[in-house]
């Protein structure tokens, strides 16, 4: 007996024999080291063994035990291929009724119901979608998103946001109006300044009161702009989430982080201020010295090189006033935040607050200039005193341009502070995972769990 198993032939058939075996002949028995076993020659009719035809059919060439030809399946029908008996509806491969493999009877597709199997029906499926509880989707964002999101948040939560932003605007504009028409009028004159005669401390004193006035107002509009992002980058984080939130409770949320979110924004001005002050300390030094071409030539380098150093810094640091109110984090820290989560991506963060402010400095202009040409056409000095700049416009224009600055900046204030803040968030969601965090706290208990632990944890 030979017991060892090879591959059969497709031309050979199993032994008859009860164990499976057949017995060894002196034709099947092979050398004395066991070669493999042979096909048995067909016995006589006498015999007793299987009767087989000399004729057997060619290898790979089998016939179904019916007498039809078995032939491969056919390839998986393309998106609306067929119907009726084939790759469609009906009997063949597709999602409809009837016998075969598309469903109904048999079948191994689902569409067709019936007592079929599961399996090979309903095609490739597309990459679910992120979730989407409030104005952004939960997934890494793109820059029309990022803009889309703060004009939704606008729109959505337009109460709040339209009322925390009209009041700010309002009262900044307010207090700039007044102090320019009782208090800045009459001592910030540039008709010195225009006068070829005028003398070189008369200079200096027009200047003076000129940059008086002007950082008196340019305070008071930043003071406004501070209480504005504090409030809006709260009314932004929960219109991520889907969750309203009135003034008050925004007010409240962001009280605690005013003083530190001022110190920051005073913080900022003063590093760009040092930067380009020690950027051209050389050329001055130099003009110093008593070469003036050297020290310009000199200035102008050393002042282009800081320009360029401190946009780079203003980028890094552009995170850090919503770090600071978000994660109640210090300004050392804050400003740590926005280092990190910008790096790697400062063309990205610097090419999205670019375009942020042109468009915010577009519409501001925009709803500016018709309240402007007003205003100086109905003031003293008419359009010749709005074009050479000099002379005083009265109260008329200062409160036409005012009312025209309130509804620039209402609008305005929205779309700069939401894009600050969906940035942040956003590269949050790209470098810490922040949209599982963000899914927890809408309510989303099941959002990114997969089926099982991940290989390797």
């Amino acid at each position: 007996m030979n017991d060892t198993p090879g591959w059969a032939s497709p031309g050979s058939a199993p032994s008859d024999g009860p164990d499976g075996d057949r017995e060894a002949g002196p034709d099947q028995t092979g050398d004395a080291q066991g070669s493999g076993p042979q096909d048995a020659p067909p016995q006589s009719d006498g015999g007793q063994g299987p009767k087989w035809s000399k004729e057997q059919p060619p290898p790979a060439q089998w016939s179904a035990p019916s007498g039809s030809a078995q032939t491969p399946p056919p390839p998986p029908p393309a998106p609306g291929q067929g119907q009726g008996q084939g790759w469609g509806g009906g009997q063949g491969w597709g999602g409809g009724g009837g016998q075969g493999w598309g469903g109904g009877q048999g079948g191994y597709g689902a569409p067709g119901g019936g007592s079929g199997y599961p399996g090979w029906g309903g095609g490739w499926q597309a990459k679910p979608a992120a979730a989407k509880p409030g104005v952004i989707p939960l997934r890494p964002l793109g820059v029309g998103e990022i803009l889309d999101g703060a004009v939704s948040t606008m729109r959505t939560y337009w109460r709040t946001v339209l009322g925390i932003s009209l009041t700010v605007a309002v009262v900044t504009q307010l207090l700039a109006v007044l102090l320019q028409g009782f208090v800045l009028n009459d001592v910030a004159s540039s008709s010195a300044l225009d006068d070829p005669n005028a003398t070189p401390r008369e200079l200096f004193s027009a200047l003076g009161e000129l940059l008086i006035g002007s950082a008196v107002v340019a305070i008071v509009t930043l003071l406004g702009t501070i209480v504005a992002t504090a409030l809006l980058t709260t009314v932004t984080s929960r219109a991520v989430l889907g969750q309203p939130v009135t003034i008050g409770e925004a007010w409240r949320d962001a009280r605690p982080q005013l003083l530190r979110l001022l110190g920051l924004t005073l913080l900022l001005p003063l590093i760009a201020a040092a930067v380009m002050l020690v950027s051209v300390l050389p050329g001055i030094l130099v003009g110093a010295l008593g070469s003036s071409d050297g020290g310009l030539t000199l200035g102008i380098v050393g002042g282009l090189a800081g320009f360029v150093v401190t946009i780079w810094l203003m980028i890094r640091l552009s995170l850090a006033s919503p770090a600071l109110m978000l994660e109640k984090q210090t300004i050392r820290k804050a400003m740590g935040r926005s280092t990190k989560l910008v790096r790697g991506s400062w063309w990205r963060v610097f090419g999205i607050t670019i375009l942020a402010s042109l468009i915010a400095a577009i519409v501001s202009e925009i709803i500016l200039f018709p309240f402007t040409a007003i205003g100086g056409a109905v003031s003293g000095d008419g359009f010749s005193g709005l074009v050479e700049g000099g002379g005083s416009f009265g109260w008329a224009f200062l409160i036409i341009t005012g009312i025209g600055s309130v509804i620039g900046s209402t609008i305005t204030f929205p779309i700069t502070a939401g894009v600050t803040v969906l940035l942040y968030i956003d590269q949050r969601i790209r470098r810490e995972a922040l949209d599982l965090e963000l899914a927890r706290a809408a309510g989303l208990n099941g959002y990114g769990s997969g089926t099982g632990p991940t290989p390797g944890s």
